[in-house]
């Protein structure tokens, strides 16, 4: 088993995507659209992402015994991504999302997780050395709680720096904050962690200083077009977003998250990594799809030298 400086562990899934006039109300059934099969789901778009902004990443996930599945790990060979570390559920398909895209890039996503909900504790023990010799690990919240729990509380006794991107939102133990180094929630996600609804950049540094007391040591809320804010013991700083014209903000925050990670696993500052994953971020929200809007690194320089 080699070594790896960034590990991703999380979901995959196959998106069914259908781009629409307008995102369907309930009860309501609207022709006309385009569909579509994208490779998505928030762990394997951030490996992706992660991969794409030049890293070396090990990829730890869990397919059905499907088409779908099987599909996948040629993409993720495609990609480099080591099959090593990519686990097969015998009962469970492979995770799938349906994607209602709107001609504004707005977007609504249904999530059957079929085998990534059966990615344990249990399946990681045969990856710890390749995770506790890791500089960073990056997770999100498409696999069981007890998993993240489980890694975080693994890396980060081995010093390692554990990236927690909470989406989908869903309530966190103290614990788990405490072994997490950096969280990265958006506005609903923030709020939801603590009870501060986030509207403004004040309301933000409100929630950030709420997580920071929790025990998280640094905390990037997203805004989407208004950018960021770092929280940490040294205060607050916001970044501006770079203003582009949205086709599909579908696995934007995931661009950012890997993106972001490279920057970290890099030794780079926040200063330079928050602007680089944004850039990335906003690369993709002007391509259709999740994986398939998620640029390179060149792509990502070039637009940063402009």
């Amino acid at each position: 088993m080699e070594n790896y400086d960034l590990v991703v562990i999380g979901s995959s899934n196959m998106d069914l995507v259908i781009t629409l006039p307008r995102i369907p109300a309930v009860g309501e059934t609207i022709l006309g659209g385009k569909s579509s099969m994208i490779f998505g789901g928030k762990g394997a778009n951030q490996a992706v992402a992660a991969v794409r902004s030049g890293a070396r990443v090990a990829f730890i996930t869990k397919l059905g015994n499907d088409i779908f599945g099987e599909n996948m790990k040629a993409h993720f060979n495609k990609e480099g991504l080591s099959p090593e570390y990519i686990l097969t559920d015998a009962t469970e398909p492979t995770g799938i999302a349906q994607i209602f895209v709107s001609a504004k890039g707005e977007n609504s996503i249904a999530v059957a997780p079929g085998a990534n909900m059966n990615l344990m504790p249990a399946d990681i023990h045969s990856f710890e050395k390749v995770i506790t010799q890791a500089k960073v690990v990056l997770l999100q919240l498409e696999i069981p709680l007890e998993t993240v729990a489980f890694i975080a509380g693994l890396a980060a006794a081995n010093k390692v720096k554990v990236i927690l991107n909470p989406a989908p939102a869903q309530a966190l133990s103290n614990e788990l904050l405490k072994n997490t180094w950096l969280l990265t929630p958006n506005e609903t996600e923030a709020g939801l962690l603590t009870g501060i609804q986030v509207t403004d950049l004040a309301s933000a540094e409100k929630a950030g200083a709420s997580l920071l007391e929790k025990g998280v040591q640094h905390v990037i809320i997203t805004l989407g077009e208004n950018g960021s804010l770092l929280c940490n013991e040294h205060g607050f700083q916001h970044f501006d977003a770079f203003q582009v014209k949205a086709v599909d903000t579908t696995a934007a925050g995931d661009v950012f998250n890997g993106a972001l990670a490279v920057a970290i696993t890099n030794d780079k500052g926040f200063e330079e990594g928050i602007p680089f994953g944004s850039a990335a971020a906003a690369i993709s929200v002007t391509r259709s799809g999740a994986q398939t809007s998620i640029p390179n690194r060149s792509e990502v320089d070039a637009f940063l030298s402009l």
